[in-house]
């Protein structure tokens, strides 16, 4: 697949905006809570899992998704609700738990849901698939031209949701994209302690199902491996199962120690940031200038800090408001 140069240039910023939104929420989420780290203070309480690292995978699944094409995310799910679209300002100001957020500050930032793009996500594991399933058996019935992605993690794939996902989607051949983020370990656990297989793609000929393992920091490979998939979905071909292998800069919660890494792991993973190294292969290219990574750096940082500001200034619900928009 020849990838067109404004595709390219797009994906760069997609990338960007991601890495602008998760760099503030990193500083922000800090607020109050330290010294002595506690998880309830600050403008953003509670968990709070970042996925720098990982900006690729979302950015070259989505570039090839529409609005209406639902899409069910993980707790860690902000990378690929930006690409999809979102509205940062909404979005941030969940995460500050006001009532202009997204699902007016009942959600915070594992339950984000944006009915405008069909989204959705959550903190219990593989849970997303089933649901992704669901969605793509009501777009079979339908006929519509839609396709359902959901994105999981590599620990996600030893749940039995994922092997239950998977059959159904083959056995009714259902306009489904699976997409592992695969950052090689499940909270503390390394893939090599919990993972009979090498590669998680094996697992698809399981259920017959068309699976790849690709280079999660390579945002093209990412980009071309969905666009088939996706492609795929659409002409009502079934299934497919994408494993992209990635790293995140950050612990797998804000607070986490990281004593299960190697020595020098994380000085490995960043010299690999997908961010930099697209940049440059941009800059080798001729497609960007050094002035041009500046200016988006620049337009992603501004749109961001305007979204913070949102945020910091919207209301809080009011306590008589806790048992609205809930089902009782």
């Amino acid at each position: 697949m020849s990838v067109p140069k404004e595709v390219m240039v797009d994906l760069y910023r997609t990338m960007a905006k991601i890495r602008a939104f998760e760099d503030m929420l990193g500083t922000v989420y800090y607020e109050g809570k330290l010294p002595a780290f506690d998880i309830a203070a600050g403008p953003v309480p509670g968990e709070m899992h970042l996925s720098q690292g990982q900006e690729a995978v979302a950015a070259g699944v989505c570039a090839h998704l529409r609005a209406e094409d639902p899409v069910s995310g993980t707790h860690r799910p902000h990378g690929p609700l930006i690409a999809k679209g979102v509205d940062l300002k909404k979005m941030a100001a969940e995460m500050f738990g006001k009532k202009t957020g997204l699902c007016h500050g009942y959600g915070g930032h594992m339950h984000l849901f944006d009915t405008a793009l069909h989204f959705g996500c959550g903190g219990i594991i593989a849970a997303g698939l089933p649901q992704a399933v669901g969605a793509a058996l009501a777009i079979k019935k339908r006929k519509e031209d839609r396709v359902a992605v959901a994105f999981i993690g590599e620990g996600a794939v030893n749940a039995g949701a994922f092997h239950e996902s998977l059959n159904l989607a083959a056995l009714w051949k259902l306009p489904l994209v699976v997409v592992i983020e695969d950052n090689l370990y499940a909270i503390s656990v390394p893939k090599s302690a919990s993972t009979a297989v090498k590669s998680n793609a094996e697992r698809g000929s399981a259920y017959g199902i068309p699976a790849v393992q690709i280079d999660g920091l390579d945002v093209v490979a990412v980009y071309e491996a969905a666009g088939e998939a996706i492609a795929r979905a659409r002409r009502g071909e079934g299934p497919s199962l994408i494993e992209a292998v990635c790293h995140r800069l950050r612990g797998h919660f804000e607070g986490d120690g990281e004593g299960y890494l190697p020595k020098g792991a994380k000085d490995a993973w960043k010299a690999k940031d997908p961010i930099i190294l697209f940049g440059a292969e941009l800059k080798e290219r001729g497609l960007l200038s050094d002035a041009d990574v500046e200016a988006i750096t620049a337009e992603m940082s501004s749109q961001v800090s305007e979204a913070e500001a949102f945020a910091r200034a919207s209301e809080y619900p009011a306590g008589a408001e806790a048992l609205e928009n809930v089902f009782a």
